[in-house]
């Protein structure tokens, strides 16, 4: 196998896991980013913890799904993340669609 089969191969992958996860994305109420992975889950708790001069944050998800491709199975029962990193937890709106996303305009030019 060369570098280009390599290469194909993972993006063949990387193409699977995005139309699994259009697929998946409106089962699932929250979108958590970390340093590490993506998830999407219907219950998360996030605990921050400051000992010392140490921060971190504790995720803690329920009925989950991971962005990763080499897991064999991305569905989870419950997971627990810790991340040293800033983290992003965001509510999907009820009903998200993917075809109903649409990027915003442009800045307009000037008519001269």
């Amino acid at each position: 196998m060369n570098g280009d089969d390599l290469e194909d191969y993972e993006a063949g992958q990387e193409l699977t896991l995005y139309r699994e996860y259009r697929d998946v994305v409106t089962l699932f109420r929250y979108v958590v980013e970390t340093d590490r992975r993506f998830y999407l889950a219907n219950e998360v708790k996030v605990t921050t913890h400051a000992e010392a001069s140490d921060v971190y944050f504790e995720i803690e998800m329920e009925d989950a799904w991971v962005w990763d491709i080499y897991r064999t199975s991305r569905f989870i029962k419950r997971a627990k993340v810790l991340s040293f990193k800033d983290i992003n937890v965001e509510e999907l709106s009820a009903g998200t669609d993917l075809n109903d996303l649409s990027l915003p305009d442009g800045p307009s030019t000037p008519q001269s």
